[in-house]
């Protein structure tokens, strides 16, 4: 099972359900643990990994042999992302667009175009609390996530998977819900919290995902969220109070099952309720 823990926004408690859902799960089965939010990853601040592995992730840019290359503008034509232009007797090539698909080395009649690497950022592999953990993270200035998403879930086997997911509801969080068996949405009972979980439902039902909403921060604003899981026919799994000491942890990069034990029975009840909705 892989279950991609998401929020239509940062700041919600994506993080810590993960971590805290992991650490409960780990003690009941087999687990892996996969911080997909690359751009910046953080859940490794709570569960501490021994990494023992590393891998740099690259994507291929064409280059021009402009010896050969007639100018044709076949490559410019052939680029959904428009990364190719050709200008009178230049063609230019805009790296940062670019998604390394090689169509433009494809078309190309006159064999002109060649691939050469470029780092998108790196992807590391460990253990933690004794299941396999992994995340990645993107270099600095580089613009695309997915490549180093679809990296850290090459890997994922039989076992259950816990996908901390990017925030928001762009490319990196479609690669990351993209073949999860559930989406549990992390969200917070005020209207931007409200608006973000719409978008983020929005992305999960486009991509046929079931959903489950954690409210985070409960008693803090309105019934909004409560309200339209409701009329939409989403569970509300679990719901976590605003509590002060609960925010001194995740302050301290302590998980709260560990600080406050009753709530891995809660963290086990979401596992089991997330089971079910997958039946």
């Amino acid at each position: 099972m892989r279950i991609a823990v998401a929020s239509g926004k940062g700041g919600t408690g994506k993080t810590t359900v993960a971590v805290n859902l992991a650490i409960s799960l780990a003690a009941t089965e087999p687990i892996r643990f996969v911080d997909c939010d690359v751009e910046e990853p953080n859940a490794h601040l709570f569960l501490n990994p021994e990494l023992s592995d590393r891998e740099v992730v690259v994507k291929l840019l064409p280059e021009i042999d402009e010896a050969t290359c007639t100018h044709c503008g076949a490559c410019a034509e052939a680029c959904e992302f428009s990364a190719i232009a050709v200008l009178g007797e230049e063609v230019l090539v805009y790296p940062e667009i670019c998604h390394g698909c090689g169509r433009c080395r494809m078309v190309c009649p006159m064999d002109a175009i060649s691939e050469v690497p470029h780092e998108l950022g790196v992807v590391e592999w460990g253990t933690a609390r004794g299941f396999p953990f992994a995340h990645g993270l993107l270099n600095v200035g580089e613009a695309m996530a997915t490549p180093i998403i679809h990296r850290l879930k090459e890997d994922l086997d039989e076992r259950t998977a816990i996908l901390d997911a990017p925030p928001g509801t762009g490319c990196p969080t479609i690669a990351a819900l993209a073949e999860a068996d559930v989406a549990l949405l992390v969200t917070e009972p005020t209207p931007f919290g409200l608006h973000d979980l719409r978008a983020a439902v929005g992305v999960a039902r486009s991509l046929d995902v079931p959903t489950l909403v954690v409210i985070n921060r409960a008693g803090i604003g309105d019934t909004g969220v409560e309200s339209y899981c409701r009329d939409e026919g989403i569970p509300i799994a679990l719901s976590i109070p605003f509590d002060r000491e609960i925010a001194s942890l995740y302050s301290e990069g302590t998980a709260l099952v560990d600080a406050r034990p009753e709530w891995g029975r809660r963290f086990l009840d979401l596992a089991s309720e997330i089971k079910e909705s997958t039946k």
